[in-house]
């Protein structure tokens, strides 16, 4: 991964500032969700990812309670999110105001990393991370005896327990604070026809011991509703999903931008617009707020302009605008 120019560290600054002012001083609680999307590019100097795909995947830090992105680092596509993802969540830490009392991390399997894990551990960081099922993982769980494992839910194929599960990888010391490992049983409702009923697991290592097992569990899965709408809202509804060009640090500047728009929409949300637009998207936004329909008219050499919208619509607008404006003018002052 190169290391970043001044002028891109410049929009990470900026981005910075726009964390401060956007987010709520009385939310004291922060959880950071890390993943990183795949961004399909076919420019010649895109580099082809472990999925055969040509493009990038950057890692992307996303405050969970106020929907802020407070991190990212972008990269080439065949630099795996394992790869040292401490450089992207050290930062997001470091970027949270001071009025944050409770930090809490989650994230998938490319966070199973020794660095990043005892980094957690030492700045005690509550955190679930998927694990990567590594055959004496897989042993353990399938030695646990019934009686300890718990039902979560029955879907439609498959009956899902859960068990708390005693396990110590041989990347960890054994003079270090112990880990709390949760496994998922999948057992299949009904046997394939060739295959037969195959059981899969799945781990999540945790020290949060105040959440029991299912609870636990649900709170990680939890992710999915945060840190994937940034991936969709970045790469469908803004600028992201399509690189300007085959300069690594242009589309760097680039994915960087995006994100800064996403948290100045975020910003708008919350600090100047109705409480229903609290989980509008882009879209919405253009087409309710952004861009309005009008007609205009010349009469006796006066310009007019008729907007063809409620009048209830056009209030909260204005109401906007001049809350913006007295936003602007605190900040000069």
């Amino acid at each position: 991964m190169p290391p970043e120019s001044a002028k891109l560290q410049a929009l990470d600054q900026l981005n910075g500032a726009l964390v401060l002012r956007a987010a709520d001083p009385k939310c004291t609680t922060a959880t950071i969700d890390h993943d990183g999307p795949m961004i399909e590019s076919h420019k010649r100097d895109a580099l082809v990812a472990c999925q055969g795909t040509r493009g990038y995947q950057p890692l992307v830090a996303t405050w969970a309670e106020e929907q802020l992105v407070v991190a990212d680092e972008f990269r080439d596509g065949n630099v795996a999110g394992g790869e040292d993802p401490l450089s992207s969540v050290k930062p997001a830490f470091g970027k949270l105001p001071a009025t944050v009392t409770k930090r809490y991390f989650r994230g998938d399997s490319a966070d199973y990393y020794e660095p990043l894990l005892k980094y957690l551990v030492g700045e005690k960081i509550g955190f679930a991370i998927s694990v990567d099922m590594s055959k004496e993982l897989r042993a353990v769980c399938a030695g646990e005896p019934e009686s300890a494992w718990q039902e979560m839910g029955k879907p439609e194929r498959e009956q899902v327990d859960v068990a708390e599960v005693e396990f110590t990888p041989r990347m960890w010391g054994m003079d270090a604070e112990p880990l709390r490992y949760i496994a998922l049983r999948f057992t299949p409702l009904h046997t394939d026809l060739f295959e037969g009923a195959t059981v899969k697991y799945h781990a999540v290592v945790n020290n949060r011991s105040e959440l029991e097992p299912a609870a636990l569990i649900e709170w990680h899965r939890g992710k999915a509703g945060t840190i994937e709408h940034v991936h969709r809202v970045l790469k469908s509804e803004l600028a992201v999903g399509v690189m300007p060009c085959q300069l690594f640090g242009a589309n760097a500047a680039w994915f960087r931008i995006n994100i800064i728009m996403y948290n100045l929409l975020t910003a708008l949300k919350r600090k100047a617009l109705p409480e229903r637009y609290r989980l509008a998207r882009p879209k919405r936004l253009r087409f309710e707020v952004f861009t309005l329909p009008a007609k205009l008219a010349i009469h006796e050499s006066q310009l007019s302009v008729q907007i063809s919208i409620a009048h209830e619509r056009l209030e909260e607008i204005i109401a906007a605008r001049q809350q913006l404006l007295q936003m602007l003018e605190s900040t000069r002052a």
